[in-house]
C-alpha cells in the first residue's frame, strides 16, 4: 500500500509538471519584463527619439531610433547626422543596425549599450517585443515575428537609412527573430550572440521531464538559418552554460554563407558585452561599417 500511495504520488507530480510545461512555456520562454521606454534624450542619448511601430494586427510596439552619428575632430565625439530636408542636400543614406535583445532583457535594461555600441556612421533600431517593455500585445513566437516584419519595415522607410544596407542583429533569444528577418527579408548582413539551436534542444537541456509533444514553440535556428544567404558574424561566450557554446557552432555550421566566429574567452551568458568589450564593439562596428562603401 505504501508503494501504491508513493506511485501514485509520483504520478500526479509527473501530472502537475506536465500540465505546467503545457500552460506556462510561453511565459518560460518569454518572461516579458516591463518598463516604461522613455526619450532617449531624457537619458543623454542625444540622437535617439522615442517612436511607435505597428504590427500588421495593430499591436503597438514602443521603440528608440538613433540617428547615424559621426566623429567629430580627433577626439571622439560624436555628433548627429541631421536628417536631410528640403532646405540642405540630402546626406547619403546610411547603412542600420536592427537590433533583437534576449529573453529577459528590454529597452530600458538595454540603454546604455545601445548607446555605446551603436556602429558609428549606422542608425540603430530597436523595438520591444509584444507585451515587453513599453509594448502592447502579448509575447508568442508569432508575435515576435510580426514585430520583426514592423520594426524592418519602419527602418526601411527612413530617409536617413540606405535600405540596401541594413544589418540585423539578434541576441539569445532575439538570434531567432534576426535569423528570421534576415530569411524574409533584403539584409546586408547578420550579427548573431549566443544563438541557440531550437526551443526542442533547449527544452531537452533544461527541462528534460517535460514531454517533447507538449512543446509548442519552435524557434527553430538551424532549420531557418538554412535560408539566409546573407554574412554572418556570430559571438559566442566559451563558458556559456545556458546556451552551450556547440550550440553556437551548430547554427554557424548550418549556414550557407560565410559566418565569422569569435568566441569570448570566459564569458557567460550574460557578460558578454562586459568581458567582450571594445574587441566586441570593434568586431561589430566593422561588420556593419566596413561593408558595402
Amino acid at each position: 500500500m505504501f508503494l501504491v500511495r508513493i506511485a501514485v504520488g509520483l504520478a500526479i507530480g509527473y501530472a502537475v509538471l506536465v500540465a505546467v510545461g503545457w500552460l506556462f512555456q510561453e511565459r518560460l520562454a518569454f518572461p516579458a519584463p516591463r518598463a516604461p521606454v522613455l526619450d532617449p534624450k531624457r537619458l543623454g542619448i542625444a540622437n535617439g527619439e522615442r517612436i511607435e511601430v505597428e504590427t500588421q494586427d495593430g499591436t503597438r510596439l514602443a521603440g528608440w531610433y538613433l540617428s547615424p552619428r559621426a566623429v567629430e575632430g580627433g577626439e571622439g565625439r560624436w555628433k548627429a547626422v541631421a536628417e536631410p530636408t528640403a532646405l540642405h542636400h540630402p546626406a547619403p543614406p546610411s547603412p542600420a543596425l536592427l537590433w533583437f535583445y534576449g529573453n529577459g532583457e528590454n529597452i530600458a535594461s538595454l540603454a546604455p549599450i545601445l548607446r555605446d555600441f551603436q556602429p558609428r556612421g549606422a542608425a540603430l533600431l530597436v523595438v520591444d517585443y509584444p507585451g515587453y517593455g513599453g509594448s502592447e500585445g502579448r509575447a508568442t513566437e508569432a508575435g515576435l515575428y510580426a514585430a520583426a516584419d514592423a520594426a524592418y519595415a519602419a527602418l526601411a522607410a527612413r530617409r536617413q537609412v540606405d535600405s540596401g544596407r541594413i544589418y540585423v542583429y539578434g541576441r539569445s533569444l532575439g538570434s531567432a527573430v534576426a535569423i528570421y528577418t534576415a530569411a524574409h527579408h533584403p539584409v546586408a548582413g547578420l550579427i548573431l550572440e549566443s544563438p541557440f539551436t531550437s526551443a526542442a534542444d533547449m527544452a531537452r537541456r533544461h527541462y528534460a521531464l517535460v514531454p517533447r509533444f507538449l512543446l509548442r514553440l519552435s524557434l527553430d535556428n538551424v532549420s531557418a538559418i538554412a535560408q539566409v544567404r546573407c554574412p554572418i558574424l556570430l559571438f559566442h561566450g566559451t563558458a556559456d552554460r545556458l546556451v552551450p557554446t556547440a550550440m553556437g557552432m551548430r547554427v554557424a555550421a548550418a549556414a550557407p554563407g560565410p559566418v565569422e566566429v569569435v568566441l569570448i574567452q570566459n564569458a557567460g551568458h550574460n557578460d558578454t558585452y562586459d568581458v567582450g568589450g571594445d574587441q566586441y564593439r570593434d568586431k561589430v562596428w566593422e561588420f556593419v561599417g566596413g561593408r558595402g562603401r
